[in-house]
């Protein structure tokens, strides 16, 4: 999700998710979210095709993000690697904690939105998969190593949102080392306590 402004969209997308927080999403209508914001539905149409795409705006800024990012790292890296670079990259185009913790109840309270969330992680995984490919990486290592990216960035990203002073690079190196550990069976007993050690 793309790094919170305080321009049109971003007044909708805080609107929104108040609204959908203190009512409900299935509550709330685009009417409502324009109000709140100070803005008509005809403003709202400029930036959302619906209600469900203010959760999931900003998706294409980030893939273009790692995309670029990809495409940046010098010859020679792993795909692992080159996935990393571009996710270390991630602080710089994602909103506030707080945003995305909200964001995050929203979704996780609505099965439809779930659905949307799993379609959009399939299409970035997609992309990355074809940025690795451009990059030399045969198909299936490419779709390999996004599998692990993704579950990587994953890991990171909830550890971030529930420790305020955690380092998103740091996280990243953490969680795919835990993946490495849990690969080889060795599973640390501190896995699931890193977070709490950055500042």
């Amino acid at each position: 999700m793309a790094r919170w402004e305080g321009n049109t969209r971003g007044r909708l997308e805080r609107a929104a998710l108040d609204l959908f927080t203190e009512q409900g999403y299935d509550r709330t209508t685009v009417a409502q979210i324009a109000k709140r914001a100070g803005l008509t539905e005809r403003s709202f149409y400029r930036w959302f095709t619906d209600k469900r795409e203010v959760l999931f705006s900003g998706g294409e800024e980030l893939e273009k993000c790692f995309v670029a990012a990809i495409e940046a790292v010098p010859a020679g890296a792993d795909p692992l690697t080159m996935l990393i670079a571009a996710f270390s990259k991630t602080p710089e185009v994602i909103r506030p904690r707080e945003f995305l913790r909200e964001r995050s109840a929203v979704i996780d309270a609505n099965p439809p939105l779930r659905e949307r969330e799993l379609i959009k992680l399939a299409d970035l995984s997609q992309a990355l998969t074809s940025a690795l490919e451009r990059r030399g990486v045969g198909t299936e290592a490419a779709r390999l190593a996004t599998d692990a990216g993704m579950a990587i960035l994953g890991q990171a990203g909830r550890r971030w949102m529930s420790d305020e002073n955690a380092d998103h690079t740091q996280l990243l190196a953490d969680s795919a080392a835990d993946l490495l550990a849990v690969l080889t069976a060795n599973v640390p007993d501190d896995a699931t306590n890193r977070s709490g050690r950055h500042s």
